[in-house]
C-alpha cells in the first residue's frame, strides 16, 4: 500500500502499517520519528483534524529529549534553501518576493537570533512562518529570547503542529 499525505483520510490512516503511516506523513513533521511512530501508535483516526489533535497531545506528553527532537526536526529559519527540506523552503520563501540589499543585514540577524536562542533554550526557534517574510520574524524571535523555557518549548511544539496542519491543507 502506497500512501500519499495529500489524499490521507481515516481509512487510509487506518489500514497503514506504522511504517507506511510514518512514511507517508513523515513529511507533514520533517520526518522526526519518535514522534510518528508514537502518533502512529495512538490510531485510529476518525478524521486529519482528529489526527492533528493527537500530535498535539502527544507531542506536549512526550518526554522531554523527543520533544527537542520534533522542534529541532525543523529547519532554523534562514537557513539557505539547500538545507531545508521542499515543504520548508517553499514555507519560507512564500513571503519573500524580491531580493534587497537587506538581505544580506536579515541572514546575519537571523544567524545571530538563531544562536542566541539554541544557546539559551537548548533547541530550535520554530514558528509556523505562514508567508511572513523574514524581516516580520525578526521581532517576535527576538521578544521569544525573553520567554521561559518551558513555555517555549510548548509554543514551539504547537508550532509544529500548525505547520504540519497547514502543509496537509496547502498540499498539491
Amino acid at each position: 500500500m502506497t500512501l500519499d499525505a495529500r489524499t490521507l483520510d481515516a481509512r487510509t490512516l487506518t489500514g497503514a502499517t506504522a511504517r507506511q503511516f510514518v512514511a507517508s506523513v513523515g513529511s507533514l513533521f520533517e520526518h522526526a520519528p519518535g514522534f510518528l511512530y508514537r502518533l502512529a501508535a495512538a490510531r485510529p483516526f476518525e478524521s486529519t483534524d482528529r489526527l492533528f489533535d493527537r500530535a498535539r497531545q502527544i507531542g506536549h506528553a512526550m518526554p522531554e529529549p523527543l520533544q527537542i527532537e520534533l522542534v529541532d526536526a525543523h529547519p532554523r529559519l534562514g537557513v539557505t534553501p539547500g538545507a531545508m527540506s521542499s515543504m520548508s523552503r517553499r514555507e519560507q520563501a512564500a513571503g519573500e518576493d524580491t531580493v534587497t540589499a537587506d538581505d544580506g543585514r536579515l541572514a546575519r540577524e537571523l544567524d545571530n537570533l538563531n544562536r542566541d536562542y539554541e544557546a539559551r533554550f537548548g533547541f530550535r526557534y520554530c514558528v509556523w512562518v505562514a508567508g511572513r517574510p523574514r524581516s516580520a520574524l525578526i521581532p517576535e524571535m527576538a521578544a521569544a529570547l525573553d520567554g521561559e523555557r518551558d513555555a517555549e518549548l510548548q509554543r514551539a511544539i504547537d508550532a509544529v503542529i500548525d505547520i504540519a496542519a497547514d502543509r496537509l491543507r496547502r498540499a498539491p
